[in-house]
């Protein structure tokens, strides 16, 4: 099959790509602009284009799959209806794919993409063979978002967002929480509920819903025809990830959790489970850690994709817990955190939460730089008019201010100090940042 794909640089529509190629199609596909994820592809043998026409779309594609980001006016979406060739979004594309393996999809506000990747690890270390389609880069995946299995495992990561998980058909779910995320698309927080729930609903009688028990969001099926398994930080093998977990953070211990009790569904050894989590060094831009320079003074740095209120308090608490020292002392060091919020609409409708967080994390400098702009996602009349110097002005704290982005690797140089921790935190284009140091 000829397959395009429009939108290919997104961590999802990417991760598809790579899976045609590997079953032989011939693949192309094309994005607004290049990144690290279009050069990969490319070298991997797929054809890239930079840009949307209309010229892209050839008369002898036999399928055009489209991120849910692209809009009907697009000129190549336009030209393959014209052209009347099959035309799937990603998630229709992924969810016929879970009719054809035994899915394991993982859902959740927070901990999808660390969870999916640990999954496939386990499952790998044990010798079932997943085919893996994750929201990040994985180390051990070849730096990519995508593991070809040969088995009929499949471990996908799925999004609420668009309610895109609903075409999914999972043989296990894994929900690692349900919160107030994506409501320029749901608009209440009743309705996020709602689609987990139908989301749950979705598990056939042999099926398995792994919940976290520690969230009471998560909503509640009254007499379910499938099995489900609770996890939480009180059970007897929290202590234990906790002591064998490379990635910091109560969340990651719950994450690893959920991970263990797929992992049993699946019956797989408990001695291979643990030592393939005790393994585990993490994913792109989840807690990255890599040593770097500021004008010649030696500093930490750690690239995190975090953008949700309650994201950034997890990951910042667990900063602080790594890094316990502060400038108390001439010899200590100082955590610094850059934020980029990302889009306008969710800086909007979570505002309050946000100004909540930053009041509150425990670190000794932020800087809050411009707000991410979504291309295709983005109703600024429908924000309110916020800004990053709205948020910081409302935060009113002495160690949150507000850093154009074009001034904040100057600002930093100019006043981090040896030994100091830089988190570069956002679901932007701010992880660029972090190369800089």
């Amino acid at each position: 099959m000829k397959i395009h794909l429009i939108g290919i640089g997104g961590i999802g529509v990417s991760a598809l790509a790579q899976y045609y190629l590997s079953k032989g199609h011939q693949v192309s596909g094309s994005d607004l602009v290049a990144s690290e994820i279009t050069d990969f592809l490319k070298q991997k043998g797929i054809k890239i284009i930079i840009g949307n026409y209309g010229k892209n779309i050839e008369k002898d594609f036999d399928l055009v799959v489209h991120s849910p980001a692209v809009k009907a006016s697009n000129p190549e979406f336009k030209k393959a209806k014209q052209l009347k060739i099959k035309t799937q979004s990603y998630p229709e594309a992924l969810g016929d794919l879970t009719k054809e393996y035994y899915t394991i999809a993982v859902a959740g506000a927070h901990g999808k993409s660390t969870t999916t990747a640990m999954i496939g690890l386990v499952l790998t270390a044990a010798g079932l063979d997943p085919t893996v389609i994750v929201g990040t880069k994985v180390k051990e995946f070849g730096n990519s978002n995508f593991r070809e299995g040969k088995s009929k495992l499949l471990v996908i990561e799925a999004c609420e967002y668009d309610s895109s998980f609903l075409y999914y058909s999972p043989k296990i779910a894994v929900i690692t929480n349900v919160d107030k995320e994506h409501l320029d698309y749901f608009k209440t927080f009743a309705n996020v509920i709602k689609a987990f729930k139908n989301f749950i609903l979705k598990l056939p009688k042999d099926g398995l819903l792994v919940f976290n028990a520690d969230d009471s969001n998560i909503p509640v099926i009254e007499n379910p025809v499938f099995k489900s398994a609770g996890y939480s930080l009180t059970s007897k093998d929290a202590p234990k990830i906790k002591k064998i977990l490379k990635v910091p953070g109560k969340h990651n211990v719950s994450n690893a959790l959920a991970v263990l009790e797929v992992a049993r569904f699946l019956i797989v050894p408990e001695s291979i489970s643990f030592k393939a989590i005790s393994e585990f060094n993490g994913t792109w831009r989840r807690f990255e850690i890599k040593q770097g320079s500021a004008n010649e003074k030696k500093i930490t740095v750690i690239s995190d994709y975090g953008h949700h209120p309650n994201e950034i308090m997890a990951t910042l608490t667990a900063a602080r817990e790594k890094y316990k020292k502060t400038h108390s002392t001439s010899s200590g060091r100082a955590i610094w955190c850059v934020f980029q919020p990302h889009q306008h609409q969710r800086t909007h409708y979570l505002f309050n939460d946000f100004v909540k967080t930053f009041r509150s994390v425990p670190i000794d400098k932020i800087i809050i730089t411009d707000i991410y702009d979504v291309a295709g996602r983005e109703t600024k009349s429908k924000s309110g008019g916020v800004s990053s110097k709205k948020l910081v002005k409302e935060i009113n704290k002495e160690s949150v201010i507000y850093v154009p982005l074009d001034k904040t690797e100057e600002f930093i140089k100019e006043n981090i100090k040896a030994g100091d921790v830089l988190i570069i935190m956002g679901a932007g284009d701010i992880y660029k940042l972090a190369d800089n140091f």
